[in-house]
């Protein structure tokens, strides 16, 4: 269970890590395009607006400049063309003087593609574009080689995915070692609970076996009594009780690579099924079993005993009369799938997912009845989680199932 939680803490840290530096990632490259996509608009804007060339810029603090501002340098390091067509789309103009990367049959080409995309602005491989319609109908197209900015975005992103890697990978190790101690206070409070349970059984069972013995000494000397009866049907129940949550206690520890050994589920189901037939019939119920053959699990064998005995045991007793208890075990993949049904009529299909928890029974006076204590469950729980697999329960058509699916370890 310890390491259960440890995992289930590395995981949530790490998801919540990852999800917030992809946001963070994603962030930083959506706003660096926008910036930069901007800003090249604007110099297609500004060329647009003094005829192909530039000219003194606004104040530096002009929020419309997108960070942009005109040097000395700026018509040196700007490389772009402009076309001029005819309202007829035919190019009536190019000017290439202040770009050396193409010629005129590769400039008409690019114009080509631009007019195929039908768009005002637009990338073009690394050329922005943006289209102005002139007055006289025809069009003027201006197009500004983009190379250095969007290799500049790329590096950027490049950059940002090896941070987020390295981040990740940085505060993963670094909860491979921190979460043990992270997780050590709920760790002691689980093992100071435990030896309190095992402690508090074992001090009982003393009085118990007392009070228990007294009762024989009065019931010899009184005779048959049915306060005395009541008396040892108490201790008797006390007595169970405290073997149960001690059994509880148990199947919660981690398994022990000495204690597991692989044996056959196929033959455990059967001998638990052949056990509970005569009950189920002797209440008037009936149980059918559909199990596989040879199917092998590595694991502690006594603890799939019991599990097959309080999911068997928890059918006979809430099935409804002359009602069918139906085991199933089978192979699905890589892990074993263990299935218990029985009809039940009247279940609150909300209360299903507490039907583990300790001590909770769904209906009291029945569970007297047939004197639940509501651990079973619980148990059933606790061993399959502790061979690694998830028990789950659904209720349809008034019936109940049980499921259990537990891999396979080689």
């Amino acid at each position: 269970m310890i390491r259960s939680l440890r995992r289930k803490f590395i995981l949530i840290a790490m998801a919540s890590l990852v999800g917030t530096m992809a946001i963070f990632c994603l962030a930083i490259g959506i706003g660096n395009h926008y910036i930069t996509t901007n800003q090249v608009d604007h110099v297609i804007f500004l060329l647009r607006q003094n005829s192909g060339t530039f000219h003194p810029p606004g104040p530096p603090s002009d929020p419309s400049n997108f960070g942009f501002q005109i040097t000395p340098e700026t018509p040196f390091e700007t490389r772009y063309f402009i076309v001029e067509l005819t309202a007829q789309k035919e190019i009536k103009a190019i000017n290439l003087n202040h770009i050396a990367a193409l010629d005129r049959r590769s400039a008409e080409d690019a114009v080509g593609r631009i007019l195929d995309t039908r768009a005002a602005r637009g990338y073009v491989d690394h050329y922005r574009f943006g289209v102005f319609p002139d007055e006289g109908g025809g069009t003027t197209i201006i197009v500004l080689d983009c190379f250095l900015q969007l290799q500049s975005a790329i590096n950027l992103m490049r950059i940002t995915a090896a941070i987020f890697l390295s981040c990740v990978l940085i505060v993963f190790i670094l909860l491979l070692f921190l979460s043990k101690r992270a997780i050590r206070p709920f760790a002691d409070n689980l093992e100071r609970q435990r030896q309190f349970i095992t402690d508090a059984s074992h001090e009982l069972k003393t009085p118990l076996a007392i009070l228990s013995a007294d009762i024989g000494l009065l019931e010899d000397a009184y005779g048959n009594d049915r306060w005395l009866e009541s008396a040892r049907s108490q201790i008797v129940r006390l007595d169970k009780l405290t073997k149960n949550l001690v059994e509880l206690a148990r199947t919660e520890e981690t398994i022990k690579e000495d204690a597991a050994a692989c044996f056959s589920v196929s033959e455990v189901a059967q001998a638990n099924a052949d056990a509970f037939q005569p009950l189920a019939e002797a209440d008037g119920k009936s149980l059918t079993a559909e199990i596989a053959d040879r199917i092998v699990l590595k694991g502690v064998q006594d603890n799939f005993f019991r599990l097959f005995s309080i999911l068997l045991d928890n059918a006979v007793k809430y099935c409804d009369p002359q009602g069918v208890i139906r085991l199933c075990v089978s192979q699905r993949g890589r892990s074993v799938c263990i299935s218990v049904s029985n009809p039940c009529a009247g279940i609150d299909a909300a209360q299903l997912p507490r039907y583990f928890d300790r001590f909770y029974r769904a209906d009291s006076s029945r569970a007297r009845s047939t004197g639940g204590y509501g651990i079973g469950l619980s148990t059933a729980k606790a061993i399959v989680t502790r061979h690694k697999g998830r028990i789950s329960n659904r209720y349809a058509d008034g019936v109940i199932t049980f499921t259990a699916v537990i891999p396979q370890v080689s």
